[in-house]
């Protein structure tokens, strides 16, 4: 066991994971001029997964914390600071769902749109037919 779960690879990756990631992402979604529906819900489901792993890195860094000599990394992830870090992890996952929850969204108002085009082709065309078939 290390002196300090800051030089462990874990506390690493939630660097990685919080910040450079998201930002990446964030970034590459503001540059780009055009996202395909399904890229849009990649984009989503990846930044609900980034959260769950930044939950279980947190968790993994706050036993391992308790493990370690240094009182500096029990006044971070064993102290009311925690609650802060647990804001990213938050902020990931909702936006997570509302990327996701749009592509989906799009998605079924354009299939319902589809639908009723169909329906309405097809209810015309039956009404048509029947009109046929009733005049001698």
């Amino acid at each position: 066991m290390q002196g300090s779960v800051f030089v462990e690879l874990k506390f690493w990756l939630l660097v990685l994971c919080s910040l450079v990631a998201p930002v990446g992402i964030v970034w590459g979604c503001l540059t780009v001029r055009a996202l395909s529906r399904n890229t849009v819900l990649v984009i989503g489901v990846v930044l609900v997964g980034i959260a769950g792993f930044d939950f279980y890195l947190l968790q993994a860094l706050a036993r391992a914390a308790l493990k370690t000599p240094s009182l500096a990394d029990d006044a971070i992830f064993d102290s009311e600071i925690t609650v802060g870090l647990y804001v990213l992890p938050a902020l990931l996952a909702g936006i997570g769902i509302n990327i996701t929850s749009h592509a989906l969204i799009q998605h079924l108002t354009d299939a319902q749109r589809r639908f009723a085009r169909t329906a309405g082709t097809d209810a015309a065309s039956l009404a048509a037919s029947a009109e046929h078939e009733v005049t001698p």
